[in-house]
């Protein structure tokens, strides 16, 4: 079993309250979810701040370049939205 995962920063600009941020974080999400269904997503650090988010997600195949193909795409479709700068990133790939 091949299991792998990553951390994105993503900084905005333009949010005045986290009600903004929640909003472009939740839609950001959503569109990952749609597009990507096999992978679990969610907002996992910078909870409390208005512009900057932390996203991870990972994925769980048998075929570990098939886990890095599509973390690689789902990196750069979240780049591709527009929406946010990307700060640090981390991926790891574990095999069990």
């Amino acid at each position: 079993m091949v299991v792998g995962i990553a951390r994105l920063e993503l900084y905005m600009s333009g949010n005045r309250s986290l009600k903004d941020k929640r909003r472009l974080v939740k839609s950001l999400l959503q569109s990952a979810r749609s597009k990507f269904p096999s992978l679990s997503l969610a907002e996992v650090d910078s909870l409390d701040l208005k512009n900057k988010a932390t996203i991870g997600f990972g994925c769980v195949s048998n075929d570990a370049f098939l886990v890095n193909s599509i973390l690689d795409k789902v990196t750069s479709y979240i780049e591709s939205t527009g929406s946010f700068h990307m700060g640090e990133k981390e991926m790891e790939i574990l095999h069990f």
